[in-house]
């Protein structure tokens, strides 16, 4: 676990376990790639610890890190502040008015139009100003491929219930005030994570931070898990992020 080619094989094998990662991977006919991850973490004595992980890019790895792009504007106990200026210990408030310490950050650098490992491209999802509503979103907002909005679209309503649920942004996609970018340059993006799973306000639309999903790592290889929670000093496993705030919904575009 400590050169490249073992990531590299590790990642072959969970590609290999999975119908999408597997067409993917026969389709390129070439390793997984390698990304790197940074990560800044509130250990449990109160000091903040950062470190830079090497990981295959598979949706795992890329899930926890791309939700929120540079600039985006998350409340905090003293006002709006820029993701990429949060902190471990930092307050942010959550959907049922209270504030939560951050006790993870995470940041990645995309290639927006590059292909992932699902073979899809990496794409960013532009929310124009009052698009869902009045100050919803209060100015134009840019989410990352894995931003789950606690909103449920119409089309998802009769099958999922009139709950709201926590919404892949895609499912959003209008092509006119709720559009696909693709931006010429590679773009830095971020997710957090709390104590436990909450949703937040960003740009003034509500959005979930960062779960996993209890099943996520079920069909995963031991050196994958392994990797994986080293990202995750406050956890030791899968349950320690416990449950879900909001009901997710199921993703229908593919």
């Amino acid at each position: 676990m400590t050169i490249p080619q073992s990531l590299q094989r590790a990642a072959a094998n969970i590609a290999k376990t999975q119908p999408l990662l597997r067409e993917a991977t026969e389709a390129a006919d070439s390793k997984p790639q390698l990304r790197r991850y940074e990560v800044a973490s509130l250990l449990p004595n109160g000091n903040i610890s950062e470190n830079r992980h090497i990981a295959p890019a598979l949706p795992l790895f890329e899930q926890a890190f791309t939700a929120f792009t540079r600039g985006s504007l998350i409340e905090t106990d003293y006002g709006p502040v820029a993701v990429e200026d949060l902190y471990p210990g930092d307050k942010i408030w959550t959907r049922d008015g209270s504030f939560q310490t951050l006790v993870w950050k995470g940041m990645t650098t995309l290639v927006p139009g590059r292909k992932a490992a699902t073979g899809t491209r990496f794409a960013m999802t532009s929310f124009m100003a009052d698009s869902l509503g009045m100050e919803k979103p209060m100015s134009c907002v840019v989410t990352g491929p894995s931003a789950r909005l606690l909103r449920t679209p119409a089309h998802l309503r009769h099958a999922e219930g009139d709950g709201p649920l926590l919404t892949p942004v895609t499912e959003f996609l209008d092509g006119m005030n709720i559009v696909e970018t693709v931006p010429p340059t590679p773009i830095d993006t971020y997710h957090l994570c709390l104590a436990r799973h909450a949703v937040i306000r960003v740009g003034g639309l509500e959005f979930e931070t960062y779960h996993p999903g209890p099943e996520a790592l079920r069909l995963v290889s031991y050196p994958i898990k392994t990797l994986f929670l080293n990202m995750f000093p406050h956890v030791d496993s899968i349950t320690d992020f416990g449950p879900l705030a909001f009901d997710r919904a199921r993703a229908i575009h593919a």
